[in-house]
């Protein structure tokens, strides 16, 4: 099964799909922007986009690579991505799910209030440098509030831990007991968090150069 997690940037997707991992024993969490970076990282300038989802070779790796690691891995595939365009979600979650491929979509909906909260928390105050990601909120919001399917969870005053355990229901997935103590669940979530922060930090500046 692939629990893809959808929302808002800064919605909580990552936390949510790492903190899924630990308690889903053959779990792998595989996050799409990479292929975004890599493909920045090895094509000429001139071949960006601003947004890396609107290139085609994103999108066809992606779905590709999902397709394999569905046919290859026989655990639960983790995805924690924001895909809000219509026509793209066809193109990658909407075509897995045709060819037979099982998909629990799961919107963690939040108010654009607590989306920036959020945000100015992972960024330490400094909202300037998710500035991609606050722009997105509108357009985010609006996919969720109109036409997007799956499971939806109103993640506004909800936990962690609450997130996860619905997730864990909603697919009839067997979790393990969280038997770390809060000191420990906290310094696994900052970790997680400041890679988050990293990868926006780089996306942020390729924003700007465009």
């Amino acid at each position: 099964m692939i629990v893809w997690l959808n929302g808002a940037f800064g919605a909580g997707k990552t936390t949510a799909a790492y903190e899924l991992h630990r308690r889903l024993e053959n779990s792998f969490v595989y996050d799409p922007e990479n292929a975004g970076y890599f493909l920045r990282k090895n094509m000429p300038e001139e071949c960006h986009t601003p947004d890396f989802q609107d290139m085609v070779l994103w999108r066809s790796f992606n779905y590709q690579l999902l397709k394999e690691l569905y046919e290859t891995y026989n655990g639960t595939i983790i995805v924690p991505m924001t895909l809000v365009n219509p026509a793209y979600f066809q193109e990658i979650v909407q075509r897995l799910t045709d060819e037979g491929v099982p998909i629990l979509h799961v919107i963690l909906y939040a108010s654009r209030e607590t989306v920036l909260k959020r945000l100015k928390k992972r960024s330490l105050g400094r909202l300037g440098g998710e500035s991609f990601a606050v722009e997105s909120i509108g357009r985010c919001l609006e996919f969720f509030d109109r036409s997007a399917p799956g499971v939806r969870l109103e993640t506004d005053h909800m936990t962690v831990e609450q997130v996860v355990e619905r997730i864990g229901r909603e697919g009839g997935l067997s979790l393990l007991p969280d038997k770390r103590s809060w000191l420990a669940r906290r310094a696994a979530r900052l970790k997680t968090a400041a890679a988050h922060i990293r990868g926006w930090s780089i996306t942020s500046r390729l924003q700007v150069r465009k």
